[in-house]
């Protein structure tokens, strides 16, 4: 049986590879899931980014399935220093939070606000920023920290990050909701998949 990490191995490190087939070979049987999470422990860094595609993929699909799965996506891929890992976290995290118990969020929170301060790729700062915001709704200690990271980057000289720290500070209190807000985020990823794996 070929292993979900050969899978993922080769092909151009910008290109999908055959991350859909992955994605439909777990659909299909989840009792290869375990395998899909464990590709993030792969030396390969194309592989882990093909990783972190795949499970956003996944959860569209089967959304349940990765519930049992938040405390490792927050202890062990929460420590992994590569951008499509982090960008990733924060827009599984965003769909997941309905799920998530208090301790969860909190603790997702501590990683988030991590990536936030130290994270200098123009992707993980936007979708962070856009989580840490949908979650700054009825939490006014969130909101009092978040905003001075908005206005720290409202001063970015990307625009991309510019815009829209100056953006969601200027809704801040909730104008829109959360999922309004991952749609905007979710357009980004056509030019994130362009970059080189980090």
């Amino acid at each position: 049986m070929e292993t979900i990490e050969s899978m993922l191995t080769g092909g151009h490190p910008n290109s999908m590879g055959r991350t859909v087939d992955v994605v439909e070979l777990v659909a299909a049987d989840r009792s290869r899931l375990q395998e899909l999470f464990g590709c993030y422990g792969s030396a390969d860094p194309v592989v882990r980014l093909r990783t972190s595609s795949a499970l956003k993929r996944l959860e569209a699909v089967r959304h349940d399935w990765l519930v049992p799965f938040v405390d490792r996506l927050i202890d062990d891929v929460g420590t992994l220093d590569q951008a499509s890992a982090r960008w990733t976290l924060a827009k599984l995290f965003l769909r997941l939070t309905p799920d998530l118990t208090p301790d969860q969020r909190d603790r997702a929170t501590v990683v988030l606000k991590r990536n936030l301060e130290e994270q200098h790729d123009w992707i993980v700062l936007i979708n962070t920023m856009e989580t840490l915001s949908a979650w700054s709704d009825g939490d006014p200690a969130l909101r009092a920290w978040l905003d001075p990271q908005l206005e720290r980057l409202a001063g970015d000289p990307r625009t991309s990050v510019a815009e829209r720290a100056q953006g969601i500070a200027a809704r801040a209190g909730g104008d829109r909701t959360a999922p309004d807000a991952l749609h905007d985020a979710e357009r980004l990823e056509v030019t994130a998949s362009r970059r080189r794996p980090r």
